[in-house]
């Protein structure tokens, strides 16, 4: 069901305001007298002010409800306004998003990367080509790790780069892996290993295991000892027979 225009307006500013204000800003109509009137409009802008404190941050937020309130009154509203007060431009009711048709290649790179793809291919230098494939090479590497967390093999990204720029794009995989360029270099110069955190785990006397940050159970031992003395303390001792 489609709205007309000014109904259209009409819901989204009684979304943004409540319906106790819209009424109250459609009741100013029903006032004869004009200084009133005035003094009406003057106090449900200060309402709103009150109930949005937030709007106060925003720039010409004056302005702005003082021409939302024209727009709730029909355009008909007859008050000596701080503002010249005009009917917003009609911007009709909210268009249907289109949504992609197909999704990316493959899910743990996107879109952003096919695109990053596309714009390397334009490129007529072969350094600069090869530049940007080693550059994209090591953002699909993170981004792999970050979607399967897990290492990923260079040959992997080498291959998934072809697939992507039907094979136009490609690098020597020795070369790669030898100077590390799919690798995030850190401040020391060298590249920084992506680990996959993983629980610690320890084994018992039994030989099971178990999780803990203690490395040892005597911790646990003391621990017991302590409250149990606590315990035999607090136990009021018996009278001998």
């Amino acid at each position: 069901m489609t709205l007309p225009p000014s109904l259209h307006k009409h819901e989204l500013l009684q979304r943004e305001y409540g319906q106790s204000t819209f009424q109250l800003v459609q009741q100013l109509a029903g006032i004869e007298d004009r200084d009133e009137r005035t003094r009406r409009a003057q106090q449900i802008v200060q309402l709103i002010f009150r109930l949005q404190p937030a709007l106060r941050d925003q720039p010409d937020s004056q302005a702005k409800v003082w021409n939302h309130i024209f727009e709730m009154a029909d355009g008909e509203l007859d008050v000596d306004a701080p503002f010249a007060l005009a009917a917003q431009v009609n911007l009709g009711p909210p268009k249907r998003l289109a949504y992609p048709a197909k999704g990316p290649r493959f899910r743990a790179y996107g879109q952003a990367v096919e695109q990053l793809v596309a714009q390397a291919l334009t490129l007529e230098d072969a350094t600069e080509r090869e530049q940007a494939a080693i550059i994209i090479g090591r953002t699909m590497k993170f981004l792999y790790r970050s979607h399967n967390k897990e290492n990923a093999k260079d040959l992997t990204i080498i291959k998934h780069l072809r697939e992507l720029s039907n094979n136009q794009l490609s690098l020597d995989p020795d070369r790669v892996q030898n100077e590390n360029l799919f690798e995030f270099v850190s401040t020391g110069g060298r590249p920084a290993p992506f680990i996959v955190p993983q629980p610690r785990q320890e084994r018992d006397g039994g030989g099971n295991r178990r999780s803990g940050g203690n490395s040892g159970g005597g911790g646990n031992r003391r621990d017991k000892q302590r409250r149990g003395g606590r315990k035999n303390r607090n136990e009021p001792q018996q009278p001998p027979q």
